[in-house]
């Protein structure tokens, strides 16, 4: 679809939006299943929970636009997928592989972090507050991961840097 309005570009980013969470239910239980440390698997786990609810959030804000609720495919999120498959088949120690986990998952979440943050400024600018609401809701949501994630960097990348990252033995880290 061309854009011509605002109004067409922010359905376009929604669609966009909507493809990229649906990919992102299917990415996170494997990053879950790749992940060694309990509490970065716990936190996969806990944001593919709220991913379902950002895919939902999204189908009201189709709802409040009056258009079906259809993605296009966001390449954008497709790549940062592909980037987090071949970092979890490159083979490495236990470790340095949360610790690139960590770091594929923060790549996408800056990615919603923006592409959330323009749908709802879009949205507020025209009038929609409702559906500015929605958005700012997920973005919300999206930073708080973005947190979680760092705290949990904090404890996983010092594990991953000491001397023995190089073998790959199972090594439980907490925060």
């Amino acid at each position: 679809m061309k854009e011509t309005t605002l109004n067409d570009l922010l359905r376009d980013e929604l669609k966009d939006l909507y493809n990229a969470e649906q990919q992102m239910v299917k990415a996170l239980p494997k990053m879950a299943k790749a992940a060694d440390s309990g509490d970065l698997q716990a936190a996969f786990e806990e944001h593919l929970t709220q991913t379902k609810g950002h895919v939902e959030r999204l189908e009201q804000a189709f709802d409040l636009m009056g258009v079906p609720a259809r993605g296009k495919k966001c390449q954008a999120m497709h790549g940062l997928i592909e980037e987090g498959k071949e970092l979890i088949a490159e083979g490495l120690s236990d470790t340095v592989l949360d610790a690139g986990l960590i770091g594929a998952a923060q790549k996408v979440e800056h990615y919603e972090i923006a592409a959330y943050g323009t749908a709802r400024t879009h949205a507020s600018l025209l009038g929609l507050s409702e559906l500015a609401d929605l958005l700012e809701q997920t973005l919300e949501e999206e930073k708080q991961t973005d947190a979680k994630l760092s705290e949990l960097a904090g404890d996983i990348n010092v594990a991953a840097e000491a001397p023995s990252n190089g073998r790959s033995k199972r090594v439980r880290v907490t925060a």
